[in-house]
């Protein structure tokens, strides 16, 4: 396998509007040193996180000039000294915070995370923010058993369409709210068991859709007063777990809600989780996900795909409303 020496990045070298602040640069390529790995990026989706960033708008940013792209999938071309599990070949997901929109980069071993044989590049670039953040708020903030409901907003996002295929594979139901009434059709054949629309008043009409079941647990990306509906679904000693903030807009709690009902309001940010948690703990979690993406239980719906040389467009393509699934950059076929 041959091993390049320079490679194509992209680069924002001031925050702004997204499409117009990313360039498109060469870089040259160290060899890889002791403990460490060279990898040929194969696929890297465009997150709204990543949208976020090259706004200046995310909770944190990088210095600048900066590589952006939070996720990926790349195959292993040279190792250095000490290096010994991932071999030439190997597909790997990079470090979280690597700067995975380029064609190429150099990491520490210990920090990658191999992949299993099998999975579909597009697939595999995508394993390691939705996948993750829906696996572990079903499993870290309420003790969930098959047959108990989990109702979320944003029910077709990336994270909203993995919280219905982990639910469904773990037995659990889920109540899920879109913005289109013809998400309901496309998210029951995923596995979701009931879908409402966002302006209906579905929580005043919560036990016809469950059966008489209350969630105790309901999963937050938007805000505002969607947050507030969310809230008043929740069974007494229910958590609403907030990962994201669409509305950019905050949402209260009542003082009543909280004494009387006994709620829990949580935040949850994956990158925290996987830079704070043993590494041994975050490859188990990746072994547990990834067979799921292999076999089809996880997947997410791609929309476009998009050579390097096409960055800009492929930005505006992946912040227009009502796209039929991710945008990604394709490195190599």
């Amino acid at each position: 396998m041959p091993v390049p020496k320079t490679c194509r990045v992209i680069c924002i070298r001031e925050f702004g509007e997204p499409a117009s602040v990313v360039r498109v640069e060469q870089r040259e390529l160290a060899a890889p040193g002791a403990g460490e790995v060279l990898i040929e990026m194969l696929a890297a989706p465009i997150n709204p996180a990543d949208i976020n960033i090259l706004e200046g708008r995310y909770g944190t940013l990088p210095e600048l000039p900066a590589i952006p792209g939070n996720e990926g999938v790349g195959v292993v071309v040279a190792c250095g000294d000490g290096v010994s599990d991932l071999v030439p070949g190997r597909w790997v997901r990079p470090p979280p915070g690597a700067g995975c929109w380029r064609e190429a980069l150099v990491a520490r071993a210990d920090d990658c995370i191999g992949l299993p044989d099998g999975l579909e590049a597009e697939q595999a670039a995508m394993i390691s923010v939705n996948p993750p953040t829906a696996w572990l708020m079903l499993q870290d903030f309420v003790d969930l058993r098959p047959g108990d409901w989990v109702v979320q907003n944003a029910a077709n996002s990336g994270v909203g369409r993995c919280v219905i295929e982990i639910a469904r594979h773990r037995g659990l139901k889920t109540l899920n709210v879109v913005r289109r009434a013809e998400l309901a059709e496309e998210l029951g054949a995923i596995g979701a068991d009931a879908v409402v629309l966002e302006d209906d008043p579905y929580f005043k009409e919560l036990g016809k859709i469950t059966g008489g079941a209350k969630p105790r647990l309901g999963l937050n990306a938007v805000g505002g007063e969607s947050a507030g509906r969310l809230l008043r679904c929740l069974a007494p000693g229910g958590t609403l777990v907030t990962y994201g903030g669409m509305s950019k807009q905050a949402f209260s709690v009542g003082a009543a809600q909280m004494i009387f009902s006994d709620l829990r309001v949580r935040g949850f940010w994956v990158s925290r989780w996987i830079k704070n948690a043993p590494r041994e703990k975050v490859r188990e979690l990746f072994a547990k996900i990834a067979p799921l993406v292999r076999d089809g239980t996880l997947r997410v719906p791609v929309d476009a795909t998009f050579p390097i040389d096409r960055a800009a467009e492929a930005i505006r393509r992946a912040s227009e409303a009502g796209r039929a699934g991710k945008v990604l950059f394709r490195f190599r076929e």
